[in-house]
């Protein structure tokens, strides 16, 4: 979401309330992120209520910059309500399971870095910014990230795209790389994982220098029959 769009809709909720609302859920106590907040946001014309997570404890009335909203594809969804209770039971069910989601993640990401460490031999950051410099086969789940700066590696929670009424997030840990990521399992062991991953690239590597290789050679053939003699060839 750009700035110019975050802007628009701050205006059009001050110009029509009644179409538009917001609802933050904080989340505190983190390992790696401290605090995060949850923010709903629902308007009438986009048809969705929206889920946006951002860093630190925001309270009532707090202002939230669209560079600091992480969009996360888990949306409220309380069309079944069939009236105000049934709606708030089904906004505190849903938003129960995003925030277990978020803790269970960030919990996992923990137990993370000292494995990322060992294995690549150097000292692991903690990313809390909202874009990360590698892409990702899925989407993120929380603006949090271990990063292996000697290795170019990032370590993050990933999830699937799915309506919170579904339950909790379906949920990973993603390994990227350059052009080379891989999403593994949330309970799985780390270190398995990581030498997983560690082969996956190196292999990736090695197919990548044989194809610049034959692509070095085949320009090599090409300029030598595009000598003087071969261009009058014909």
């Amino acid at each position: 979401m750009d700035d110019h769009h975050a802007d628009d809709l701050l205006r059009r909720a001050l110009i029509e309330p009644d179409d538009s609302a917001a609802v933050a859920l904080r989340i505190s106590g983190l390992s790696l992120s401290d605090t995060l907040t949850v923010v709903f946001h629902g308007r009438r014309d986009l048809g969705t209520i929206q889920t946006y997570v951002a860093h630190g404890g925001r309270g009532r009335g707090a202002a939230v910059g669209a560079d600091e909203l992480l969009r996360v594809p888990c949306d409220l969804d309380l069309a079944e309500a069939e009236d105000r209770d049934e709606a708030e039971r089904l906004y505190a069910e849903q938003a129960a399971a995003l925030r277990d989601a978020l803790q269970g993640a960030d919990m996992v990401l923990d137990i993370w870095r000292e494995p990322l460490e060992d294995l690549t031999g150097s000292r692991v950051t903690v990313d809390r910014s909202v874009g990360l410099t590698v892409r990702l086969p899925a989407h993120r789940l929380m603006p949090c990230a271990l990063v292996a700066p000697e290795r170019r590696l990032v370590v993050t929670p990933v999830c699937a795209a799915r309506p919170l009424a579904a339950g909790r997030p379906q949920m990973g840990i993603a390994c990227a790389q350059q052009d080379v990521a891989r999403v593994y399992p949330l309970p799985d062991d780390p270190v398995r994982c990581l030498e997983d991953f560690f082969e996956v690239a190196a292999e990736h590597a090695r197919r990548t220098g044989e194809q610049l290789g034959r692509q070095e050679t085949s320009v090599q053939r090409f300029l030598e029959l595009s000598s003087d003699e071969f261009g009058q060839t014909g």
